[in-house]
């Protein structure tokens, strides 16, 4: 008889998930709060122009296309991939903007254009860092990499690179400052301090001078879109609209869900909704099984904040590069300016093209400056030149708040996940098998290290496959 799982969140994460036990012959129901597939790698239609709904910017080409093979599914029936030559900009005051092709050669020219002695710097830091990336690529396909996957792929000679924060890796690299700022951009986006963020951030730029950075045509949203088509023939059944009220359990076994109006029993559970699922949804026996110092330790970790987002019309030529980020001498004081219409001339509408505005927050300082001092924020965001004066014209389309994120999203706390720092990163983020609740398992962001649309699409096939090893149904 097929097993029967239930599947809270249509995000990608639960997506895989899905196919990949569909097509292991289990009944598989998926839950999902929203009216459609995705989470926040869905679309949004504004006034006739497609917006990728949610916070993604990039992908990380073999996670994705790894995800896929899992799934015998071919990329290219459903999406086009394409490469990025002109990646991101990053500038800060007076100082000489930095920029990232896609061409290692360009990249480390300007820099010593502009750097003398950086270029050479700079070529042996992605010799390096590329050598690191290739040894770990594979440990990033398995739930709980052990000892011997350590050994068998030349990973051991990498334990001091993971044990280091990312900001003791460029300072050894002795890059200049603008440029090492710049590789570690993705730290202001998730409102962190370079410090406290993990080493494998620095590995970001050799992937886009290998594989190189991607976005598929069309939008970030053609990937859950064809996961979802692909589910559906796959026999899994959808549930939109339908809220979890709680994961039901017994004897320390998740054996349901609780909905508004219903119990759904299941043999297994399979949660989308990271923090949330032990956070909120466990019903009291479940929670019982947690020890107050797991409580505390999932309460006290550092949230990502989805931050304010601006959708925006904008006219005139879009110049590349694909990605603009400016920063500010002041807490909060990352800008990102997305123009998808550098990649996909498609977008445009006469002389108008789409465009996000994406201000990264520190999840502390939105939730304390609740509505009215988020909208402040916001407000100060919109009114800014640096990204206004690259338009003959500008329309906002609509805007988003953390609040508004969290309510259109159903976030745990307005936030999207935990924030990836070293030390969350190094004890292993949250288990794709629960530790302590038989039959629960976990997809999505916050049970794998990295937080892009391919890494939710990884965590998906390792948390059905864990499942799936468990009952023995693994072909």
């Amino acid at each position: 008889m097929a097993r029967n799982v239930v599947i809270i969140g249509a995000g990608i994460g639960g997506l895989t998930s899905a196919i990949h036990l569909a097509q292991h012959d289990c009944r598989v129901t998926v839950l999902e709060a929203r009216s459609t597939a995705g989470g926040l790698a869905s679309g949004i239609e504004i006034d006739g122009f497609r917006f990728d709904a949610g916070p993604y910017v990039l992908l990380d080409r073999p996670g994705l296309e790894w995800s896929f093979r899992q799934l015998n599914i071919n990329p290219a029936d459903h999406f086009q991939l394409q490469r990025i030559p002109n990646v991101y900009q990053v500038s800060r005051g007076s100082e000489e903007s930095v920029s990232i092709y896609d061409s290692l050669d360009r990249t480390a020219t300007e820099f010593e254009a502009s750097w003398p002695g950086s270029g050479n710097l700079y070529r042996q830091f992605i010799a390096r860092t590329g050598a690191t990336y290739q040894r770990l690529q594979t440990m990033q396909c398995k739930s709980h990499p052990g000892l011997r996957d350590v050994i068998r792929t030349g990973a051991w000679r990498d334990v001091p690179f993971i044990l280091r924060s990312l900001g003791s890796v460029f300072k050894s690299s002795r890059l200049p400052g603008p440029i090492a700022q710049a590789l570690g951009i993705w730290t202001e986006v998730a409102g962190q301090r370079v410090g406290q963020a993990p080493s494998p951030l620095a590995l970001v730029t050799s992937v886009i001078h290998d594989v190189g950075a991607c976005y598929p045509l069309g939008g970030i949203a053609t990937i859950p879109e064809g996961l979802f088509k692909v589910a559906v023939e796959s026999g899994v059944e959808f549930r939109f609209d339908t809220r979890v009220q709680q994961i039901l359990c017994k004897n320390a076994t998740a054996n349901g869900v609780q909905l508004e109006d219903e119990i759904l029993a299941a043999d297994a559970v399979v949660s989308n909704v990271g923090l949330a699922t032990y956070g909120q949804l466990l019903d009291e026996n479940g929670r019982s099984t947690l020890s107050d110092r797991t409580k505390c330790y999932f309460e006290k970790l550092p949230l990502q904040s989805p931050g304010v987002c601006a959708y925006l019309a904008v006219k005139g030529k879009t110049e590349p590069p694909y990605l603009r980020f400016w920063l500010h001498d002041e807490p909060d004081g990352c800008r990102l300016l997305i123009t998808p219409g550098v990649v996909d001339p498609t977008l445009a509408q006469d002389d108008w093209f789409p465009a996000r505005l994406l201000a990264p927050r520190s999840h502390t300082r939105a939730e304390m400056g609740g509505e009215q001092g988020q909208r402040e924020f916001l407000d100060r965001v919109l009114n800014e030149t640096a990204w206004r004066d690259l338009f003959a014209d500008i329309r906002v389309l609509q805007t988003r708040i953390p609040n508004e994120w969290g309510t259109a999203f159903h976030l745990h706390n307005n936030s999207m996940n935990p924030s990836m720092t070293s030390r969350f990163m190094l004890a292993g983020r949250i288990a794709h098998r629960s530790p302590w609740i038989r039959n629960l398992y976990l997809a999505g962001s916050a049970t794998h290290p990295g937080q892009w649309v391919s890494f939710c699409a990884v965590s998906g096939i390792l948390a059905a496959d864990r499942l799936l090893a468990d009952v023995g149904m693994k072909k």
